[in-house]
């Protein structure tokens, strides 16, 4: 069974551009162990439906779901996540197709 291709979409509300700006610069360092890339950064522009409560959006591709999980438990990423707290609120979620 081939794997299926994961994606980890954070939607983000920056509260501390500077300890944002330090973990937007460290993220990449954990990605490359799980050969994930990634896809997208920006910020919303309109909500077309429903509603939205944040400001940016992040888009990671993994190559599985093995892989996307492994590296949000892996310690590289979990060392981070103090510092993603007190930068900005972020719902990440995983996607499957």
């Amino acid at each position: 069974m081939t794997p299926t291709a994961a994606c980890v979409i954070g939607h983000i509300t920056v509260k501390d551009a500077a300890r944002w700006a330090q973990y937007v610069a460290s993220v990449p360092g954990t990605l490359a162990d799980w050969q994930a890339e990634l896809v997208f950064r920006g910020q919303c522009r309109e909500v077309l439906g429903g509603a939205h409560g944040h400001t940016d959006t992040v888009v990671l591709r993994f190559p599985s779901v093995e892989a996307a999980e492994g590296w949000f438990r892996s310690p590289a990423y979990q060392a981070l996540i103090p510092l993603r707290h007190q930068a900005a609120d972020v719902d990440l979620i995983l996607c499957a197709a």
